[in-house]
């Protein structure tokens, strides 16, 4: 017999046993990986320092994103980051839910004062079999790290691992900040006009790839294309036409930011261009008294520069340029404002320097930093502007001497319109040919100490094309050798290994459907090749 004390006593074990086995989390699956090995990833730009560990950390519907709440832009890398795994895989990846019963791998996005490499770009990304840790100081850094993972996320899944579809992204260590604070590329839409969806699309590549900056030539001979509400017939008149003569058009102010904060979201500044004081003839045949050549102006639908310039002796034209300046720095939240100055070839040397002299002064008092061609370094400016080399040896070096800091676009080597060959169905070749071995090797030290260089900028100047496919056929894959030069220290890059993993880029620039020119020099890569590989 029983007693009760005893049955109470077995009741209370077995009450226990129950509690217990219903409140442990259950056991985490195990996945035997195949062996990986980040060091060879295909990473462009290619970082400073990366260490393999050989396991997998396993990305699927079991995998959740946290973040950093409390400090500004760490949610929305976090979101941003869903977004595009969501896209490339399907899954749609939790970020910062409450509850993890089902969740068996994490990505944290933290925000630590105590990196390695202490830049306000800089990153560290740490990759275990059930954990990714990225830790920067700022939500850019952040987001310059999560373009890393996108890149060493397969382009297909993993089917025999388990039983559902499961990523293996390589496990290891990645430290990596930029070699350069500034690292652009330049779209001129004043000789053809690009719509703002256009824009977008060439940001999100940008930033794919770690640029920084978008630059837009806003004004030409050929086109205005931002509007000034103080002087509404720039757009009116000058923004009507383009390079062959068709309708044009301009971003009104609204247009301009919505591509600006998208470029924010983006980690991308925009620096606008308002060129001056030649390359302005659109704003002469809108508004005569400008105008300074001694002609008639009219609409322009030509290639040829250097026959315009503004009246540099008129008062009339700075309070024009003060309102401008004020209009488009009110709508820009970015700490520069490029003033152009360069092929001013009708305006007299002493006229030149009076103008620049006097305009950059109107730039800082609307709180910007003025950026100029190489020619603007001939006026007596302040050591705080800065040069844009393209051409002008002399003149870079007058910057240098000044104390200017200097953005590096040589003609010969960073001009995205030029031809690669001469089969080559866009571009211009005045500077020769640039095919993509050419673009990618070659230093920016090379020019000026590197101690002078703020950064680079690959400008792509729209008189032969017209729309996004010819944009992008310009564009790519040269841009992407340029992200790597600004980002990448010289010791880290190398023709023969970049080639292999710019082939590997094939998958990426097919899912943003990107009409990008595929170089000879390049064994290209692509997804429905890699599929069939799998089979």
């Amino acid at each position: 017999m029983i007693k009760l004390s005893s049955v109470g006593s077995l009741f209370a074990i077995l009450f226990t046993i129950t509690t217990i086995s219903c409140t442990q989390p259950k056991p985490k699956r195990v996945i035997n990986f195949p062996e990986t090995n980040l060091v060879e990833e295909n990473l462009i730009p290619k970082p400073l320092e990366i260490i393999s560990t050989n396991d997998g950390f396993a990305l699927d519907k079991y995998t959740a994103i946290y973040t950093s709440k409390d400090v500004e832009g760490f949610e929305e890398v976090g979101n941003f980051l869903a977004d595009k795994i969501k896209s490339k895989t399907g899954i749609e990846v939790p970020v910062n839910i409450d509850t993890i019963t089902t969740i068996e791998t994490v990505i944290n996005i933290r925000k630590s004062d105590t990196l390695d490499q202490n830049l306000p770009e800089a990153y560290q990304l740490h990759i275990a079999q059930d954990t990714i840790t990225l830790h920067s100081s700022t939500a850019t850094g952040a987001f310059r790290g999560i373009q890393t993972l996108r890149q060493i996320i397969p382009e297909m899944s993993n089917d025999t691992l388990t039983k559902n579809k499961v990523w293996v992204i390589p496990t290891g260590k990645i430290i990596d900040s930029p070699q350069f604070e500034y690292r652009g590329a330049m779209l001129d839409v004043a000789r053809h006009f690009f719509a703002v969806e256009d824009v977008k699309k060439y940001i999100d590549v940008l930033s794919y790839y770690k640029f920084n900056v978008l630059h837009l030539h806003l004004t030409d001979d050929q086109g205005w294309r931002i509007e000034i509400k103080s002087w509404p017939k720039l757009t009116e008149i000058g923004g009507s036409t383009e390079v062959g003569g068709k309708s044009g058009g301009f971003y009104t102010q609204e247009e301009y930011t919505d591509i600006v904060n998208y470029a924010a979201a983006r980690h991308i500044l925009i620096v606008p261009e308002i060129d001056m004081p030649g390359h302005t003839n659109a704003a002469s045949v809108s508004y005569p008294f400008l105008n300074g050549n001694g002609k008639t102006p009219k609409l322009y639908k030509g290639t040829r520069v250097g026959f315009s310039t503004f009246d540099t002796k008129k008062d009339t034209v700075y309070a024009f340029i003060d309102d401008v300046i004020r209009e488009v720095a009110a709508i820009t939240p970015g700490p520069y404002f490029h003033i152009g100055g360069d092929e001013s070839l009708v305006t007299k040397k002493k006229d030149y320097i009076y103008f620049v002299n006097k305009v950059e002064k109107i730039v800082q008092k609307y709180g910007k930093r003025m950026i100029g061609w190489d020619e603007v370094a001939n006026a007596d400016i302040s050591s705080s502007s800065i040069s844009q080399h393209w051409r002008g040896k002399k003149n870079t070096q007058v910057a240098v001497s000044k104390g200017m800091k200097i953005i590096m676009s040589p003609a010969e080597k960073a001009y995205l319109d030029m031809k690669y060959d001469s089969l080559s169905k866009y571009g211009l070749d005045w500077v020769g040919h640039i095919p993509t071995d050419t673009a990618y090797i070659w230093t920016p030290e090379s020019y000026v100490p590197l101690k002078s260089i703020m950064g680079i900028e690959a400008p792509l100047w729209s008189e032969t094309i017209s729309d996004i496919d010819e944009l992008e056929y310009l564009a790519f894959p040269r841009a992407i050798g340029y992200a790597e030069i600004g980002w990448t220290v010289q010791e880290n890059r190398n023709w023969e290994d970049y080639k292999v993993r710019l082939a590997n880029q094939g998958p990426f620039l097919e899912r943003m459907n990107v009409k990008y020119y595929p170089s000879p020099l390049i064994d290209w890569k692509t997804k429905q090749g890699m599929q069939k590989i799998k089979k």
